[in-house]
């Protein structure tokens, strides 16, 4: 599917390959799908999940097994210790990079995941501001000293746009767009209007919201007993706590309380499979504003066949999801 497009305005052609986007919500089916469509269109699976660049983070972000992946190609997994924060702007260079290498073979690159950044920042044209040490950790350490609703306020103050799209608890998230308004001004100047860097066929899965549910509360159950507590006592021990990014994961977050004695394993439990569905109502919003998203249900049993008739045509030129 790769292809040569000539750049809008201009008389060079340039390889820009196509990409397929499997998105959607938490335990909706993408990653069993990706692998299908991955076989069949001789393509390889980056990671668009950001808790999934984390070595050692694989119950608790249900991460593909060697024997799931069936000998298709994996890019972008285990890149970053427990210890280090997630950044977009390193995973959009990591992410393009794994796109042009499979393209470069004639291969599909498929991406993967629910962290709608990280799908945006892989596929459209978007650049990141820098970060500057100093404002970084004065805004952390007022973090800890006033906590996140504090500082999400003065973010209102300065820009309503950003603050609205922010969950107040979400401490990371605040002391970042906070430090972008120290840098630039304006954190919303950062997210402009979509506007595609690779063509790109986007597909979305997702279930009924009581059968998501009930998917999810049993995905929890089943990561508790693969071992999810053991796991989060071992990346305990290699500095999980300390990880800004890692440690707030659903499930790591609520275990690490767990064995803080905050509260007990049952609450842990509950507390995960609660903040798990309040997550999916967030990639829900994401997603479901991006018009480029053909959307199919996971629950068909003929999905993989629909979705694949539909990438052909949309290939083919018949049908398109590549956007402005």
């Amino acid at each position: 599917m790769a292809r040569k497009l000539r750049p809008e305005g201009g008389d060079t052609p340039s390889l820009q390959p196509t990409v397929l986007a499997v998105v959607g919500p938490t335990a909706a089916g993408k990653t069993a799908l990706s692998i299908d469509l991955a076989e069949a269109l001789s393509g390889a699976v980056i990671n668009a999940d950001s808790m999934q660049l984390y070595r050692g983070m694989d119950i608790g972000t249900a991460k593909i097994t060697e024997a799931e992946a069936r000998g298709v190609p994996h890019h972008v997994f285990d890149i970053l210790d427990v210890t280090e924060a997630a950044d977009v702007a390193r995973y959009q260079s990591l992410a393009r990079a794994a796109i042009e290498d499979i393209a470069s073979r004639d291969g599909t690159p498929v991406l993967v995941g629910g962290s709608g950044l990280y799908v945006q920042a892989a596929l459209d044209e978007m650049d990141f501001p820098g970060t500057d040490p100093e404002i970084r950790a004065r805004l952390e350490a007022e973090l800890e000293r006033e906590g996140p609703a504090a500082l999400w306020e003065r973010l209102r103050e300065a820009d309503p746009a950003a603050a609205q799209a922010i969950l107040p608890s979400n401490g990371r998230r605040v002391v970042r767009a906070l430090e972008v308004v120290a840098l630039t001004g304006s954190f919303t100047a950062t997210l402009p209007e979509p506007k595609a860097h690779y063509e790109a066929v986007r597909i979305g899965v997702d279930l009924d919201t009581a059968v998501l549910d009930e998917r999810i509360e049993r995905r929890v159950r089943d990561m508790w007993e693969a071992g999810l507590v053991e796991e989060v006592r071992r990346l305990e021990a290699r500095g999980l706590r300390e990880g800004r990014t890692a440690s707030r994961a659903l499930g790591y977050q609520q275990v690490l309380a767990f064995l803080a004695g905050e509260y007990d394993e049952d609450e842990a439990f509950r507390r995960t499979v609660q903040g798990t569905r309040r997550f999916v109502r967030r990639q829900r919003s994401w997603f479901k504003r991006d018009g480029r998203i053909e959307w199919f249900d996971a629950a068909d049993p003929e999905l993989t066949e629909r979705v694949l008739a539909f990438v052909r045509r949309a290939a083919s030129g018949s049908a398109s999801s590549s956007g402005p």
